[in-house]
């Protein structure tokens, strides 16, 4: 098994396993490729959602449009720079602004709260803002944001179109993609596990996928439903082979965050909030153990923080700050990691 130059068939291979005999090699393999590449600190970064609204009608995140049962909410700029202060006191190196495609956050507006959390802190700063105009890309680069996140969720043309309605006379994810390293930014994507309709192939494909797009971050979760949309209630029933189904477990999470180490070794990979949500009592440490190497505390404050329902049932939603970024460290202590400093950019070779 050799990290990066794996094939798409040995991919598929370790996605379809269930030895632990021989899984415990894949874990061993990641677990020693994340050592080797970026060493044993977990970075945090302070994630800030800072708004619910979206334009999009995605048929399985609860910020659609459609969703005419969510109380919608946006944060203002002293709101979110008091979670960039708290993020300073906890000692973060990173700050996350996230939020549906919500163009009531205006590109000036935002590019202001860029500028300030540049000037005022050292934090580095993540924005995950869905497929803004290359325009709005190009200010907030310009304003400071050192890096974008926009996950690609599945590379399966057919499967994607299901799942996301078109939008016309846009650039697609891809291209964005493209766009977002060309102007500078450390570039995050990443995938969904066990969408319904989604195969092993696919899952294989979107990994081999990592590997060529080179990615800075890649943010890998289990498909968790909502009652509330067409995928979560049944309504739209994928026609694929009950054997060929990915499912939507933490083994298989794993299985593919331990495989993404070993395609792309340097990149940044967080243990997600929703593998924590399937598995609350070890999710989070099985994902570091098998390959990832960053952790996104919630700083949102509580009562918009329960608005930000792309699911039902988001782990540590009820926790205070201060209380989870204790319990957190204890937890990534216990496996004999240590909590990282500074940015935790991605270091290529090249610049040891």
């Amino acid at each position: 098994m050799n990290d990066c130059r794996l094939t798409l068939d040995e991919i598929e291979y370790w996605l379809r396993q269930e030895d632990p005999s021989r899984l415990d090699l894949l874990w061993m393999r990641a677990d020693q490729t994340r050592r080797q590449n970026v060493g044993d600190a977990v970075h945090l970064r302070g994630l800030i959602e800072i708004s619910n609204y979206c334009s999009r009608r995605c048929r399985y995140c609860g910020l659609n449009i459609e969703n005419r049962h969510l109380q919608r909410y946006r944060m203002t700029a002293d709101e979110i720079f008091t979670c960039v202060e708290k993020a300073v006191e906890f000692g973060y190196g990173t700050v996350v602004l996230q939020a549906g495609e919500d163009y009531g956050i205006k590109t000036e507006w935002l590019a202001d709260i860029v500028r300030r959390i540049k000037k005022q802190t050292s934090l580095a700063l993540t924005l995950s803002l869905g497929e803004r105009p290359i325009e709005d890309l190009i200010a907030w680069r310009k304003a400071g944001a050192d890096r974008y996140l926009l996950r690609f969720e599945t590379s399966d043309k057919a499967l994607y179109e299901r799942i996301h309605p078109s939008v016309a006379n846009r650039p697609g994810r891809f291209e964005l993609l493209t766009v977002l390293a060309q102007l500078g930014f450390e570039v995050g994507s990443g995938v969904m596990v066990g969408i319904p309709g989604q195969s092993f192939r696919s899952l294989a494909e979107d990994t081999a996928l990592f590997g060529r797009l080179d990615l800075d971050m890649i943010g890998i979760g289990p498909f968790i439903s909502n009652p509330l949309t067409p995928l979560g209630s049944g309504e739209l029933i994928p026609s694929i082979d009950s054997a060929e189904q990915v499912p939507n477990t933490d083994l298989m999470t794993c299985k593919a965050v331990a495989l993404a180490r070993l395609v792309c070794p340097q990149a940044n990979i967080p243990s997600t909030t929703a593998l924590a949500t399937i598995n609350p009592d070890s999710g989070r440490e099985l994902g570091l153990t098998r390959g990832a190497n960053v952790v996104m505390p919630n700083l949102t404050p509580l009562c918009y923080r329960t608005l930000y329902e792309i699911y039902p049932g988001k782990a540590c939603l009820n926790e205070t700050a201060d209380g989870y970024n204790g319990c957190l460290q204890a937890r990534i202590e216990s496996i004999g990691r240590t909590i990282g400093f500074g940015s935790g950019g991605r270091i290529r070779k090249s610049d040891e």
